[in-house]
C-alpha cells in the first residue's frame, strides 16, 4: 500500500526514477507497456542484442515516438547499467549466465536489480543475494511473476499468524510433457507451428513451461526465498481445482498428498486423463494455511472459506499473474521502499538436469525446454549429495558418458570450464 503516493512524492520531488531494462522480449515489452502510465519511474535505456527489435517493441506497446526518442537503446547490457541517470536495473534475458553476469555488474554499480531472470536466480541467487546485500542494494523477485506473487501470499500468512502448509501455483500439466521437444509443443497449446513461427514464438521457451522445467525453477526460487521444503523426488503435480486445495494440498497424515507441513508444490489444471480440472488454477497461484485454533476455525466457516473436510485446512489464492504488467510495484518498493518484493534468503531447493530420453556419449545438451534434459525440483541437499549439474548449466556442454532416460546428470558427466556462472553456482553451493 502507498506505493502509488510515494512514487507521485518522489516524481515531484526529485523526478522519476531511472530504469534501465535489459531484454525487449515478452516480459520486458509486457513492462513497456505499463510505463508511460506508471508513476514515479521512466525507462531511460533499453539494452538487447537487437536494438532495431527493441524499438519495434516499443512501439508495438503503444510508445509514441517522442518517447522512444527520449529513450537510449544499446545492445550492451553493462553500458545501460553503467548510465548516471539508472537507479534500477531490471533483467529480463532469461539466460543465467547474462543474468549472473548483469546482476554483478549492478551489484558493482550500486544499482538495484530486479531478477526476472529466475533462472539466473536458481542457479546462483543466494550469492547474488548475499553480494547485494553486502553493497547495500536491493535484490529483488519480479512482482507480477508467480515466485513474487507466492512469496507474497507466504508473508500475508505468517504474518497475520498462519502456519504455512503448502505454497505454489497452477500449470498444464501430465506425465508425458517431461519428455516433449520443441518439435512437439504447439499442439499442447492449440497452436498451429507456422502461425507460431511467424508470431515470432519461440518453441523452446514454450516447451520449458510445458515439461515441468519452468515449475521446477519456479518452486525452487520459492524455497529458497521463503525457507519452504522441497519435496524429496520432484514436484508431484497433483490435478486440484480451487475448491479442493485445502483438501489436497495437506500432509498424508492428515488425508493430502504432502510429505510434510510446509511444502512448495504446483497444481495441475488437467486430470491424469487429460480432462479439464473443474475451477482450475492454470493461470493462479495460492496458499494453504492451518487454523491456530478451534476459534480460528469457527471463523473460517463464518466468514466463507473453503476448507478440508475437517475445518482446519483453508486456502487464500488468486487466480491470474499479470507477468510484466506488474513489474512497476518491484521497481517502486526496490527504489521507494529499500524492500524486494520476494528474495532468496538460503539455498533451500534445486532444479537439476534430467535425461529426457536415454541419451549418448558425445551429444550436446541442449539446456530448458530442448530436446535432450529438462529440470526437475530437488531439494539442494539431494543435489549436492548428488553432484547434480543444475539446469541452468546444461545448456552447450558435452556428455562424457551415456545417460538413462530419467536419469539426473552429474558434474562429472559433462566437461565443463570455469566461468563466471561456474564460479558464482560454486559460490551458492557453499552457502547451503
Amino acid at each position: 500500500m502507498n506505493l502509488a503516493r510515494l512514487a507521485a512524492e518522489r516524481s515531484a520531488s526529485k523526478g522519476p526514477i531511472g530504469v534501465a531494462v535489459i531484454g525487449a522480449g515478452k516480459f520486458g515489452s509486457m513492462f513497456l507497456s505499463q510505463a508511460p502510465t506508471s508513476p514515479g519511474f521512466r525507462i531511460n535505456v533499453i539494452a538487447d542484442l537487437d536494438v532495431e527489435r527493441a524499438r519495434d517493441a516499443c512501439r508495438q506497446v503503444g510508445w509514441d515516438e517522442d518517447r522512444i526518442a527520449a529513450c537510449a537503446f544499446t545492445e550492451d547490457g553493462a553500458e545501460a547499467i553503467g548510465r548516471d541517470d539508472v537507479e534500477v536495473v531490471v533483467e529480463v534475458t532469461g539466460n543465467p549466465a547474462a543474468g549472473i553476469r548483469h546482476a554483478l555488474t549492478a551489484i558493482d554499480a550500486g544499482k538495484h536489480i530486479v531478477m526476472v531472470n529466475v533462472e539466473a536466480d536458481v542457479l546462483a541467487g543466494p550469492a547474488l543475494a548475499a553480494r547485494a546485500r553486502s553493497a547495500g542494494i536491493v535484490y529483488s523477485m519480479a512482482y507480477g511473476d508467480q515466485p513474487a506473487l507466492v512469496a507474497e501470499l507466504v508473508d500475508w500468512a505468517r504474518a497475520t499468524g498462519f502456519q504455512v502448509i503448502a505454497a505454489g501455483k497452477g500449470t498444464k500439466y501430465l506425465p508425458d510433457y517431461h519428455a516433449v521437444t520443441p518439435d512437439g509443443v504447439w499442439q499442447h497449446y492449440g497452436l498451429d507451428p507456422a502461425r507460431a513461427r511467424a508470431a515470432g514464438m519461440n518453441p523452446q521457451m514454450f516447451n520449458s513451461f510445458l515439461d515441468g522445467t519452468k515449475s521446477s525453477i519456479e518452486m525452487a526460487a520459492i524455497a529458497n526465498a521463503t525457507g519452504l521444503a522441497v519435496p524429496s523426488d520432484g514436484l508431484l503435480f497433483p490435478p486440484c481445482g480451487v475448491d479442493d486445495l485445502p483438501a489436497i494440498l495437506k500432509p498424508k497424515t492428515d488425508g493430502g498428498v504432502l510429505e510434510g507441513k510446509g511444502m512448495v508444490e504446483v497444481v495441475s489444471s488437467l486430470n491424469r486423463d487429460g480432462s479439464v480440472v473443474e475451477r482450475d488454477l492454470r493461470w493462479g497461484v495460492y496458499v494453504v494455511i492451518e487454523a491456530t485454533n478451534d476459534y480460528t476455525a469457527s471463523c473460517f466457516e463464518q466468514y466463507g472459506m473453503r476448507t478440508d473436510a475437517s475445518g482446519r485446512f483453508a486456502a487464500l489464492y488468486r487466480p491470474y499473474h499479470l507477468i510484466g504488467l506488474e513489474l512497476g510495484v518491484s521497481v517502486l518498493s526496490a527504489a521507494l521502499r529499500g524492500e524486494p518484493t520476494g528474495a532468496t534468503t538460503s539455498f533451500r531447493g534445486d532444479a537439476v538436469a534430467v535425461a529426457k530420453r536415454g541419451l549418448k556419449a558425445g551429444e550436446r545438451l541442449d539446456g530448458e525446454g530442448g530436446y535432450t534434459v529438462w529440470g526437475k525440483l530437488w531439494p539442494a541437499a539431494r543435489s549436492l549429495a548428488h553432484e547434480a549439474l543444475p539446469i541452468g548449466l546444461a545448456h552447450g556442454v558435452t556428455l562424457n558418458r551415456d545417460i538413462a532416460e530419467g536419469e539426473a546428470v552429474r558434474w562429472s558427466d559433462v566437461a565443463i570450464g570455469d566461468n563466471q556462472a561456474v564460479s558464482l553456482r560454486r559460490e551458492a553451493e557453499g552457502m547451503a
